[in-house]
């Protein structure tokens, strides 16, 4: 059973200096291990990407751009109140909520969460040249998530205008260091233009405007979907079994033209990092739930382990998703999703990935487990022996699957 599988099976030794705190100057000169369906592995540089892929590939990236999520408030007294915004309350879409001139509220996790039991905070702030009095006061708490109301009192002024002044790039806590200005940059992907994650798909980090450019010079045709990462991506496993873990949900968006073409079948889809996986075999379990009259808006968690998870076919499921849009005369498919890939899982669209090396006892892992038939280790070891770097701003991984 998956809902058994030990968590420590999926450990390793993971020495401190072998993290990368900080990316190379030059995004594509990382390394980049390739590793065959046979299980056979070679080492390569990421510039080497476009002539690894297959001819008949279509490569998959996540669009969504990493936003200033760490807000930091300065109680009158002196305490500083880390508010870090998770996603939108109300209203409960991400562009809308970017574009309010006045008030939205957010779920957010909350730092010095005790020196801030009531009343509301705020700040003086400069936002695209004009003034602004921008305050936050909390309206509830459940578990370690709050709901912030943000207000402000010049309504010429957007919140993304706001969060794009006065907040940080929310860079991962196992890098062990401060945001620099630097990352406001390098904690981009060149591709991202969607704003709502809080972390980088980072497998996409290391592509360049000249590595895409030759992937496309080949044929091999590059499409987009959205998924924003939430802060749950750190979260490590801390259950023993991992049907012990409550997986977070994260919002999904896939335009109808791309699941149209997905359902043809003609393509080998290499998908750029776990996010965009998570989310093209979310899909086909939608369109399943769709096909059954159980579509509830969400993937849930245990969803592709149940005795119907076998049927339809790909083609179906995906079928099923254009017919829903069709019917509402929509054009991009919007849920959510807390699907969990782990050793047992059946991927359905992907059949190739390119991602990074990830923390030991991580879901992550579980997915990149899956995805080799549990041939996980014989690939981080050679790369621990050869100096490969790890986590978010380290090396690179291209898993080939089987055809």
């Amino acid at each position: 059973m998956v809902k058994n599988l030990r968590i420590e099976e999926f450990d390793y030794p993971l020495p401190d200096d072998r993290i990368a705190r900080y990316p190379l100057a030059q995004r594509d000169s990382c390394k980049l291990l390739m590793r065959r369906a046979d299980g056979s592995v070679s080492d390569h540089v990421f510039t080497e990407l476009p002539g690894l892929l297959p001819m008949d590939a279509m490569l998959v990236y996540n669009n969504t751009r990493v936003i200033n999520a760490r807000l930091r408030f300065r109680k009158p007294e002196g305490a500083t109140i880390e508010i870090f915004c998770l996603e939108p309350v109300e209203p409960r879409d991400y562009a809308v909520s970017f574009a309010q001139n006045g008030r939205c509220s957010w779920t957010c996790f909350v730092g010095n969460s005790k020196r801030w039991k009531h009343g509301t905070l705020e700040m003086q702030l400069t936002a695209a040249g004009k003034p602004v009095t921008f305050k936050a006061e909390r309206l509830s708490k459940e578990g370690n998530a709050s709901t912030v109301e943000f207000t402000w009192d010049n309504h010429e002024i957007t919140f993304s205008e706001i969060i794009s002044a006065v907040g940080e790039i929310p860079i991962p806590p196992y890098l062990n260091r401060s945001t620099e200005a630097s990352d406001q940059t390098d904690y981009q992907t060149v591709y991202s233009h969607i704003d709502g994650s809080v972390a980088a798909p980072t497998a996409g980090l290391h592509f360049t405007d000249k590595v895409l450019k030759e992937i496309s010079d080949r044929g091999i045709p590059r499409r987009e979907l959205t998924l924003h990462v939430g802060a749950g991506t750190f979260q490590p496993v801390k259950a023993d079994e991992i049907g012990d873990h409550e997986m977070h949900s994260e919002f999904i968006a896939v335009s109808r033209d791309l699941i149209n073409e997905l359902a043809q079948g003609s393509h080998r889809v290499i998908a750029v990092g776990t996010t965009s996986v998570r989310t093209l075999e979310s899909l086909y379990h939608a369109g399943r739930l769709i096909l059954s009259g159980n579509w509830q808006g969400e993937v849930p968690q245990w969803a592709p382990y149940t005795d119907e998870a076998d049927t339809p076919c790909t083609t179906e499921a995906l079928k099923a998703i254009t017919d829903y849009l069709d019917a509402r005369g929509e054009n991009t498919f919007i849920a959510s999703t807390r699907i969990i890939i782990a050793p047992g899982y059946r991927y359905r669209v992907v059949k190739g990935m390119v991602t990074n090396f990830h923390q030991p006892r991580s879901t992550l892992l579980l997915l990149v487990s899956a995805f080799t038939n549990g041939d996980w280790r014989p690939v981080y070891d050679h790369a621990l022996a050869n100096g490969y770097r790890f986590l978010s701003y380290g090396d690179a991984c291209l898993l080939e699957g089987m055809p």
